[in-house]
This record gives structure tokens, C-alpha cells and sequence, in this order.
């Protein structure tokens, strides 16, 4: 087998790196995490020239030994090292857009090193409420079977959900809905977490009754009301206080789901179309739990997606062949 470096591939986001060494084919030889986000970066000597240096030490101990080892590898990041507060900003690509055409869009950096660091551009779709994603878009590309023409609902569940809608290879549109954070701030700053035991074992039973909420008339005045039943059922002797916060992650998830249901009846699309979830096994686990629930019945999990995403993209923009 040959183990020789093709591609240097990071994923870079708010909070942590995550390096992968790819030989031929993409496949994985070696990687790394470090906790090196672009908000967290590296605190570098103030001699150091440059407001560039934390990048540039991140950079360093992410895959210096490897740009050493192997001097002229092409190296590829995705993520938020590409926004405004990154290293530097790589513009966004305008959706709908054929996903072929993310690998033209690279964002160049010279390092101090001397590898130059291609970025991957964000996605934006405009309107009334513009959209953006920066990370996601080259997690899709690696889920995407190549030559499909098919309809294909790709859900990241995460801080900030994702939602593509992918048509005939190309980004059609696609939705964010704050889940995550929600839940975080909910449970952690608001009257909802007094109660609340968190850290036990998953309770199925409460994460259920959480996702009905939104699929009946108790749930029609929305989250902002219905999230309040969290405190109230456990007032009640209903949910114990393990059971609450099960219950508060099923209920947000479910007004999720609804929310992404009612969107796609409005334009007419298939009611149960053929779904990828990518992320976090336990938390893809619970959406395909509650995606059931909601009638979806055709629901997989990509594994590997973003180092696959970077591969691709990076065979798009002519940085490495497809052998």
C-alpha cells in the first residue's frame, strides 16, 4: 500500500483543529486533533512579527512535522479559519450552485513556512433572511455520491443544524435552525435548568414525548411557549429531573423537524425524500429517532464526510488527481 502524503487536509472551526494526512485515494494515514480554534489560538511570544502569528503556530503544530516530511504536499482547510475572524477571508459562493464548482472558489495564504494554505469558501444563500454556512458545505460534498441526480436532504445536526436540499449535484437551498445552542443556553442560563439533572442515561421515553409536542394541538403555539411544559411537567411529578432535559432536547428537535416539514410541503416537495445525517453518532442517533417519528423513513449516517469532502474538493480544484 502507499503511504505517501497527497494531501494535508484541516478542518478548522471556532473552537478546535482537527489535521488529516490523505495518501492516494484519500485515504487516511494520519490525524490529529488540537484544541487550537481560530477563538482559541495559540498565545505566541509578543516578539513575534505579524497579528498573523497565532494562525501561523496553530498552523505549525497542526503539520509542520508533516510539510517537513513531505515538503510540497498541497495543504487545504475548511471551516471558519476562512471568515472574517480567521486567517483570511474567503469569500462566499452564492447557492444554488453545482457542487463541482466549490473546488474553483480557493482562497490562497502564504505561510511562514512556505506551503500555501488553500481555503475553502462558505456558502450564502440571499434573500429576506440570508443563510450562510462555512465547514458544512465540504461535509455535503463528502457525503455526495458522485453521479446521483436525485433529491437528497443532508441534515448536520449540531450548535447551529444544517439542512441541504441537494438536486441533481447541485446546492438548491438549505436551512439553520439554532437546536444546539438553544438547548445549551436553556438548560445552563434559564429557569428550565433548575430542575434539570443532566448527565444521565438516555431516557428514550421523555425524548419521544419531547418530539410529539410539535405534532399535535398542544404544540401549536410554538417553541417559545411549549418549552415552559419542561418546567411545568416537572412541577407536576411528571419528568423526573434526569427526564427534563431528555425531554427539553426531543422538544427542540421536534419543532426542528416540523418546522423543516411544513417549509418543504409549502414548496411541494417529496414527503419523505432520501435523507444523509452527518455528525456526532449519539446526537445523529436521536434525529433518527425523531425523523421517524415525523414519518421519515429513509434515513442514513455518513461517516468520514469531511475528510472526504477536503479529498474531493481538493481533486476538484486540480491540487491532487484522482487516481
Amino acid at each position: 500500500m502507499d503511504d505517501s502524503t497527497k494531501l494535508i487536509a484541516l478542518d478548522w472551526g471556532t473552537s478546535s483543529l482537527r489535521a488529516y494526512r490523505l495518501g492516494h485515494g484519500g485515504a487516511v494515514l494520519d490525524k490529529r486533533a488540537l484544541p487550537w480554534g481560530i477563538m482559541n489560538l495559540p498565545v505566541v511570544e509578543a516578539s513575534a512579527a505579524g497579528s498573523q502569528a497565532g494562525f501561523e503556530q496553530a498552523f505549525s503544530e497542526a503539520c509542520g512535522d508533516w510539510l517537513r516530511d513531505a515538503p510540497d504536499t498541497p495543504v487545504m482547510a475548511a471551516g471558519m479559519v476562512g471568515s472574517a475572524q480567521g486567517w483570511r477571508e474567503a469569500a462566499y459562493l452564492d447557492v444554488p450552485l453545482r457542487v463541482a464548482d466549490i473546488g474553483a472558489g480557493l482562497t490562497t495564504v502564504p505561510t511562514r513556512s512556505g506551503a500555501m494554505l488553500h481555503i475553502v469558501p462558505g456558502l450564502i444563500e440571499r434573500g429576506a433572511l440570508p443563510n450562510v454556512m462555512r465547514g458544512e458545505e465540504t461535509q455535503v460534498v463528502g457525503a455526495l455520491e458522485d453521479g446521483a441526480d436525485d433529491e437528497l436532504l443532508i441534515g448536520l445536526p449540531g450548535t447551529h443544524s444544517k439542512w441541504v436540499r441537494i438536486a441533481g449535484e447541485r446546492f438548491m437551498h438549505f436551512d439553520t435552525f439554532m437546536t444546539g445552542e438553544a438547548y445549551a443556553a436553556l438548560s445552563s442560563h434559564t429557569i428550565l435548568g433548575r430542575t434539570m439533572q443532566r448527565g444521565a442515561n438516555f431516557n428514550p421515553q421523555a425524548f419521544e414525548r419531547g418530539v410529539r409536542v410539535a405534532t399535535d394541538s398542544a404544540g401549536i403555539n410554538g417553541v417559545l411557549s411549549t418549552i415552559f411544559s419542561t418546567r411545568t411537567l416537572g412541577l407536576t411529578g411528571a419528568l423526573d429531573g434526569a427526564a427534563q432535559a431528555d425531554y427539553l432536547s426531543g422538544l427542540l428537535i421536534g419543532h426542528e423537524i416540523a418546522a423543516l416539514r411544513g417549509s418543504r410541503a409549502a414548496v411541494k416537495l417529496a414527503d419523505d425524500p432520501r435523507i444523509v445525517l452527518i455528525g456526532d453518532g449519539k446526537l445523529c442517533e436521536r434525529y433518527h429517532r425523531a425523523l421517524a417519528i415525523y414519518g421519515y423513513t429513509n434515513v442514513g449516517v455518513s461517516a468520514q464526510a469531511t475528510e472526504r469532502g477536503l479529498w474531493k474538493i481538493a481533486v476538484q480544484a486540480g491540487l491532487v488527481r484522482q487516481d
